[in-house]
Parts: C-alpha cells; structure tokens; sequence
C-alpha cells in the first residue's frame, strides 16, 4: 500500500506523485492541514483552499475512494497514517520554501525511524533546481539566460489519472481513520470531513475568490488557448482586453498540472505562425519566470525576509505609517494604483501589469520597505506564492534578481494613460471618477484642489508628488550604494 500526501497539488490528473504511487498501489490519498502554513496564510487563499478540497474529494469519491483529511503536524501526522495503514512508501510534491523543506526534512526522519519509504518528486515545475545552472553551477540571477535553457528543454507529458483500481477503497479509509481517532494519536483525521473556514480560524474573505479546482481551471485554460493566447504579447499589459489566462491561483494550489498547462499551449501553437506563434511562446515565457523564481527560492531562501542584491548601506526606507495605510485601502490620489489596490480588495487579484504599478509606488513614491506590501499581498491575494510574489516585489524594489534598475522609476501616471487609456480599468474600480473624462483621471495630479474638489469630491487628492519623490528614491539609493 502507499501513501500520497497532497500539498500543492490538489488534483488526480497530470500529478506525477500520485501517479508515481499509483504505479504500486493502492493509494491512499491524505492532505494535512498544517498550522504553521496556516500561520502565513489570508482568507482568500483559505476559501480557495477549501473549495478545491472538496472538489479533490469528489474527484477521490467518483473513483470509490475518498480523501483522508487531518489537522495537526505533519510530522507526526504521515509516519502516524502510514503506519496504519502499513503503508510501504509515501510520496509528496516538492515544495521549495524553506519553511517547506525543513519540514518535510523532519517528516523524511519520521518515516525512516518508522522503517517507510519515502519518494518526493518535482512535479509543480519542469526543471528542478540544480537542472538549469550557470557555467559555474550556479542559480541563474538574470532571466534572459534562463529562459534560452527552459525553452530548449524537452517537457514531459502529463500524468496519467489513476482509476479504481489504483485506490483504497471508502471503507478502508473509513477503518483506519477511526482507529487512528480512537487510539493516541495527536491529530484530528477524517475522512473527507472538511473544517470550516472558521474552524482554520480566518473569516469568510470579503473579497469575491474566483471558483477552485481542476474543472473551473480546465475552463479557463480551454477558453484563453482559443483566443487571449493569441493576442497575450500585444494586449497582456493592458488590465480591460482580458488577455491573461487566470491560472495563477490553479497553479499556485496545483488544481492543474503544470504539464497539462504546456500542452494545451503547445497544441494552440500548432500549425499558427508569425504574431501568434509568438504570443503563444510569449505566454510561455511566464511559465518559465515561476520555475526562474522557485529556483532562486530554493538557491537563496533568505529571499523572503531579506535583500536579494546587497547594497553597500541599508536602504533608508520612509516607512510612513499614514501613506502605506492610505495605499492599502486604495486613498493615493493616483487613480492606476488605488484602482489595482481595490481590485485586490474586492477580487483577491490584481492584473500583473498593476501589481508592478503599485509595487513601484509603493517603493518608489512612498519610499516604504517591499516587505510591507508583500506581507500585504500575502495576506489578500488567492494566488501568493512565495516564489513568485518575493520575486515580483523585490523586482520592483530594486533589490532582487534581474531587478529593476532603481533610477528606473514608473509615473504612476503615464502609465495609467498607456495601459488604461480610456480610464475604464480605473472606472471600474474607483466609482469615485465614474464622471470624470479620462484625459482629466490622467491629469489628476496636476489639478488644482479646487478643480478636484468640484469634479470628484469624494475621491482624495495625490497624498505625494511624484516627480519630488522620484529624486528622493534616486538619492536614497545612491546613499545606499554608498555613491558619493
């Protein structure tokens, strides 16, 4: 018998650990809810959590099996669920966090003083870390040079699914989750009986979390390989033309395999040429920056609290408490970024080109230290991965991998006019400006108060100006380069 232990990879299809035990089945399927992830984790990101479970346990049910569910540490809880079931191995998806990998370092311990094999395996990326290295065997700190390698490399197919055969059957689930619950063990374990939002101890989100997994991902996928595929390279930046996929969050939780993601784009590439061709591999590009990410997580995991690039002195961070309280609720007076922070408040999601509009203003206009909206980020949005968002926030701030040079700074402004040129984005979000033209939402900051008072009186004035701020970040900076 073996034991799969579900983490980020809440599916049956095109999930190389579960298949992998399947290949020796049975195969008892089990998912743990662990406090110190839980510690780290929002509303939204719970919600979906839940809500993917359960389709995970329908999917487990449809095959006459069942999802066994406990709360507790997994350290004690996978030695404790293999052994009862004699289970000879059990197998896991790698995740690279450094909260991950020590734990899953202690359980590896657990289940060798308890005598059971354990297998993890790579499945929420195609290359591990270690596979695509510099020269000097070294993780990759600029993009460009990574994506040639990933590109060229072969990827595998999906997984197959397993079938009734390949399972522990309901009942036999049943049996030892009730002998497991009548014994010592210093766990709660059911099966599929699923906590409630408030058991986990979070609230019900405020924000709308779009439906979880793997059938409402399969949508999504279908629907962008037959048209935004198509026009991603050219309309992507642009939040109203809906060019972007949504996987983000079905990634994140693995409700669809990264494979079974390659290869509907790979079969939408077919046969096309010139412009959609490479807006296909454009698409595909983004792939490979969450596996360019995850290795420098796994290469550097003090990333998530610290500098990826060293500067000569610390970054004099404002860290002003009002403005950074004024950005999170989307009162900036700069209309681009107070419409992407109440897109986060009311969706659990922000379109990429906005996060890297706020992100810059926060660090660049607010001079506030990216840890703030990366804890802010972590807190609100269903798709945080710690990869990619530690990633995206330490490119803004000038302080990460491949970053963004920090004399490069965007106008939150010309920005807003290029990418939301009609203002429609910005409408959608910040009613405040419903009757405003947008030539004048892009001159916002350049009203008087007056003008402002009389055409949106209910949405505030600019809380900085940007074109001060610009220099203050370009000499905090050099300050901290140690330039003279």
């Amino acid at each position: 018998m073996q034991l799969h232990w579900h983490r980020r990879d809440l599916r049956v299809a095109d999930n190389r650990g579960l298949a992998t035990a399947a290949e020796a089945g049975p195969v008892a399927p089990l998912f743990v809810f662990d406090r110190d992830v839980l510690d780290h984790a929002g509303a939204p990101r719970v919600r979906y959590l839940l809500d993917a479970l359960a389709e995970l346990r329908g999917a487990y049910q449809e095959r006459g099996s069942d999802l066994l569910v406990a709360r507790g540490d997994p350290r004690t809880v996978v030695p404790a669920v293999a052994a009862a079931f004699d289970a000879e191995r059990a197998v896991w998806g790698i995740d690279y966090s450094g909260l991950a990998r020590e734990r899953d370092a202690d359980v590896r311990l657990a289940l060798d003083d308890a005598g059971v094999a354990r297998e993890p395996v790579h499945d929420a990326i195609f290359h591990p870390p270690g596979s695509i290295t510099t020269n000097a065997g070294d993780t990759y700190s600029v993009y460009t040079y990574f994506w040639k390698k990933w590109r060229d490399r072969d990827k595998p197919d999906p997984y197959p699914e397993p079938d009734a055969d390949d399972l522990v059957d309901a009942a036999t689930l049943e049996s030892a989750a009730e002998d497991l619950t009548n014994g010592d063990a210093e766990f709660d374990i059911a099966v599929g009986g699923l906590p409630t939002i408030s058991d986990l101890g979070f609230e019900e989100p405020s924000a709308s979390v779009q439906p979880a997994g793997t059938e409402a991902a399969r949508e999504r996928l279908s629907a962008f390989c037959a048209d935004a595929i198509y026009r991603y390279a050219d309309d992507r930046d642009y939040p109203t033309r809906d060019a972007t996929s949504r996987l983000s969050t079905d990634l994140k939780f693995g409700t669809i395999g990264i494979r079974e993601v390659y290869a509907a784009t790979a079969a939408a590439r077919e046969g096309v040429g010139g412009e959609r061709d490479e807006s296909v591999e454009e698409f595909q590009s983004q792939l490979a920056w969450r596996e360019f990410y995850a290795h420098v997580l796994r290469g550097h995991p003090n990333v998530v609290t610290e500098n990826y690039k060293e500067y000569e002195e610390d970054i004099a961070w404002r860290d002003d408490d009002e403005e950074l309280a004024a950005w999170k609720a989307g009162e900036t007076g700069y209309p681009i970024v107070d419409a992407g922070m109440r897109q986060l408040r009311e969706e659990a999601y922000m379109h990429n080109r906005v996060r890297m509009i706020v992100a810059s203003f926060l660090t660049k206009d607010l001079l506030c230290d990216w840890r703030h909206g990366y804890a802010h980020f972590r807190e609100h949005l269903a798709d945080h991965d710690t990869a990619n968002d530690n990633g995206g926030w330490q490119w803004a701030a000038s302080t990460g991998t491949d970053a963004q040079p920090y004399f490069r700074i965007f106008n939150p402004m010309t920005q807003g006019e290029r990418y939301d040129p009609d203002g429609e984005y910005i409408k959608r979000y910040v009613p405040e400006l419903s009757d405003v033209t947008a030539n004048t939402i892009h001159e916002w900051h350049e009203l008087t108060d007056l003008e402002r008072e009389r055409l949106a009186p209910d949405y505030p004035e600019p809380i900085v100006d940007h074109a001060e701020r610009r220099e203050r970040a370009i000499s905090m900076f050099e300050a901290a380069r140690g330039d003279d």
